[in-house]
């Protein structure tokens, strides 16, 4: 079920964003009088799913849900069809329109995906608001994941004062991706500021420990489930939440693993809160310092009721929602910038990060949440449309770039030319393509 649920989701928000890239493209092409001969969601290598025609176009469904795309008279794509090109040039063909026209076809696409994420980011803030914790009130810092990140100089307790020189007022979830990316960072460890300097290839020595995040809230230990040869049975219920041991307080889980190392192979005391009441425990500790249970997961609600943090939901107009949404679409396509910046630069290490269609479909959850569904769909829409303006023939970016020399020069690149320029960015996107899903089957196999 949860297999379905992921599938699900990746393939609706394939082939919502599809759809609508190939849009961008097919609406000025007609209104230009342009032909469309075919309009396809997925690839229909060899066959189709689905298909029918209306007019002058084939609208259809492929089997390879690896994109989609218009086919359109007279213009060099990855179809390679140069049996039309030979032809004199029609009136309805792509070739044939001015500059500026083609110039509106081939950027609509990415203009689509543009707006879309946009849309989405001003749909989110009206209906869902904002949802944060104002850094001034976590009071005993954060919980740190990763080893590197500690061997940089920021542990956990710290409290994160600012990422780049820019303040932290709200502790959101992008607070990671800040971090991750960041030069420098300021924290406050026991009343006083330091600064830390993160080492160029940090984002690369992340990606081989294969954390999911960085840094996160401190927890209360919760008692979740038990192992099965487990001796603390029948002293612990679930939902029991830690309080001290051995008089010592474990108010974060955090502080479990040293505490319970202290008392290896022994009985311990402990006060749990169980029903709202503090009720005493004699755990048994083994050898390697642990009791046989996992911590369980525990909502915002009960970290406000237990009085952990408090969580502040500040919502929106419609018209109030629109600028806060546009400057969400902003700051996400600056931070997609910067990581591609990242990725183009051996040193950082960024490319080991790169994934396929594996690592797009792991990016959904296992339960269905319109809230994420949608922050995904608006994450993807924007690397969609970033990713075509790459200068690379056989791209958008790269029909652009053809096209801005050809207004600027009044020089047309040949048919010729635009088929070999075409063939080198088709062995280009497959060289990335392969790379891109080689990552995910490499990270499969060594189990990453």
């Amino acid at each position: 079920m949860e297999i379905a649920i992921k599938l699900s989701q990746f393939l609706l928000s394939l082939s919502i964003l599809i759809i609508l890239h190939e849009l961008g493209h097919f609406i000025p092409a007609k209104l230009f009088k342009t032909r469309v001969e075919k309009f396809y969601l997925f690839f229909d290598i060899k066959y189709s799913l689905l298909k029918k025609k209306i007019g002058e176009t084939e609208y259809g469904i492929g089997w390879l849900p690896l994109g989609g795309y218009v086919k359109i008279s007279g213009m060099i794509d990855e179809s390679m069809d140069t049996e039309q090109l030979a032809q004199e040039p029609q009136p309805w063909e792509f070739r044939s329109k001015p500059a500026w026209q083609r110039l509106i076809i081939m950027l609509g696409g990415v203009t689509v995906n543009f707006i879309l994420a946009f849309i989405i980011y001003i749909g989110m803030t009206f209906f869902y608001g904002e949802k944060y914790i104002e850094n001034a009130n976590i009071k005993d810092g954060v919980w740190v994941h990763n080893t590197e990140l500690e061997k940089a100089g920021i542990k956990t307790g710290d409290k994160l004062v600012a990422i780049d020189g820019k303040p932290i007022e709200k502790f959101e979830p992008s607070v990671n991706m800040d971090v991750l990316m960041a030069k420098t960072v300021i924290v406050n460890r026991n009343g006083q500021e330091t600064t830390v300097n993160l080492p160029n290839n940090f984002i690369g020595k992340f990606i081989d420990q294969d954390k999911k995040s960085l840094i996160s809230l401190r927890m209360p230990f919760v008692v979740g489930g038990f192992a099965d040869n487990s001796p603390n049975k029948e002293q612990l219920k679930p939902k029991d939440i830690f309080v001290s041991v051995n008089g010592q307080a474990l108010r974060y889980f955090d502080q479990s693993k040293a505490i319970f190392a202290a008392h290896k192979g022994k009985q311990v005391a402990a006060v749990v809160l169980r029903d709202g009441k503090e009720t005493p425990v004699t755990l048994s500790v083994n050898q390697e310092g642990k009791l046989g249970i996992g911590p369980a997961e525990v909502t915002e609600a009960n970290l406000e009721k237990l009085g952990y943090y408090k969580f502040n939901t500040e919502t929106f107009g419609f018209f109030e929602s629109i600028p806060i949404g546009i400057e969400k679409g902003f700051t996400q396509l600056e931070n997609y910038w910067k990581q591609l910046k990242l990725i183009f630069n051996p040193s950082t290490g960024a490319y080991k990060g790169v994934g396929g269609f594996h690592a797009i479909y792991n990016v959904f959850p296992d339960s269905w949440s319109w809230e994420v569904f949608w922050s995904i769909t608006a994450l993807l829409s924007i690397m969609l449309g970033v990713m075509n303006l790459l200068p690379i023939p056989a791209l958008d970016g790269g029909h652009v770039m053809f096209l801005l020399y050809e207004m600027i020069s009044g020089k047309k690149p040949s048919d010729k030319f635009m088929e070999k320029a075409q063939l080198v960015g088709f062995v280009l996107l497959i060289s990335l393509l392969l790379f891109a899903n080689g990552n995910d089957i490499y990270k499969a196999i060594v189990g990453k």
